[in-house]
């Protein structure tokens, strides 16, 4: 049915206040960083055009392309790691063994506990004088293993990385919804064909939940790139920006009131998060779309 020019305008006016949000709250925001990307600006006096005099710095500033390169491992982590091992656990619990609500609810409650307390507690478990890390190596008689895991460059960025990928209630959730919504009928022509439960899983579940799987993946990338507050609480960077990554990067440039720098180094984070969104949607995407 061919749509009138008034359905047209309704359907503007449904729109117009998502569209008024996204553009005050979004697109504004945006433009607005990437245009005093070119200025020198202290976020008091006038702003003096530079070009990119601002993006020449950070380029050739060591701790950036060490901040980028974690955030590119972190986002790799979480969704070569992170996601794998929420799809298991959807997958087992989308069979409804026993205590399975227990469980899914088990491993969902980190979701609901805020960050920062979650960074002490792993603080305190890597402190090298009273951790519980250490303590267990010296129960276990192996004492001359415990170390300053957080104050070791060989060992901080592997601690504060290693801690968050266990997380994973947030992805398992998603894909037990996309799970409970495929056609049991799909389910019951494999049994008929003979099919056991992992090739159900590989050739009928998986595929079905590809677009839960492709959501989850541009999630974990995106989070693994805006990550903050538990290296900023457990190392702040350190040692030696062993840990450095690229939000707490542009924040400490705003704490020298380096404020062109700082949003040359927002437009590069933005930059890369769009590239691993398009990356994760052409992977995931079929001729079909």
């Amino acid at each position: 049915m061919k749509r009138t020019r008034r359905d047209n305008v309704g359907i503007l006016l449904f729109l117009l206040p998502a569209l008024l949000l996204f553009f005050v709250f979004f697109v504004f925001p945006v433009c607005f960083v990437g245009v005093m990307s070119l200025f020198d600006w202290n976020g008091i006096t006038s702003a003096g055009f530079v070009g990119f005099e601002n993006y020449a710095k950070i380029f050739g500033d060591k701790v950036f392309w060490s901040s980028l390169r974690h955030n590119v491992i972190w986002a790799l982590a979480a969704c070569c790691i992170q996601v794998p091992l929420a799809l298991l656990m959807a997958l087992i619990l989308s069979k409804k063994p026993r205590f399975w609500k227990f469980f899914r609810t088990v491993y969902f409650l980190p979701q609901v506990i805020s960050g920062i307390a979650i960074a002490t507690l792993w603080a305190a478990v890597f402190n090298s004088e009273f951790g519980l890390l250490n303590g267990i190596l010296k129960a276990v008689g192996m004492g001359d293993k415990a170390t300053n895991w957080l104050g070791n460059p060989k060992t901080a960025f592997v601690c504060v990385l290693v801690y968050g990928l266990f997380y994973i209630g947030y992805y398992m959730v998603i894909l037990m919804a996309g799970i409970s919504g495929i056609d049991e009928t799909y389910y019951e022509a494999a049994r008929i064909d003979g099919a056991n439960a992992f090739q159900v899983d590989l050739h009928i579940t998986i595929p079905l939940i590809r677009y839960s799987l492709a959501t989850c993946m541009s999630l974990a990338a995106v989070f693994g790139l805006r990550t903050f507050e538990q290296v900023y609480l457990l190392t702040n960077g350190g040692p030696a920006n062993r840990t450095s990554i690229l939000v707490l990067y542009l924040y400490k440039q705003m704490n020298v009131n380096d404020y062109g720098g700082a949003n040359a180094s927002s437009m590069m984070l933005i930059l890369v998060g769009a590239i691993v969104i398009v990356g994760v949607r052409k992977i995931f995407s079929s001729k079909d779309d």
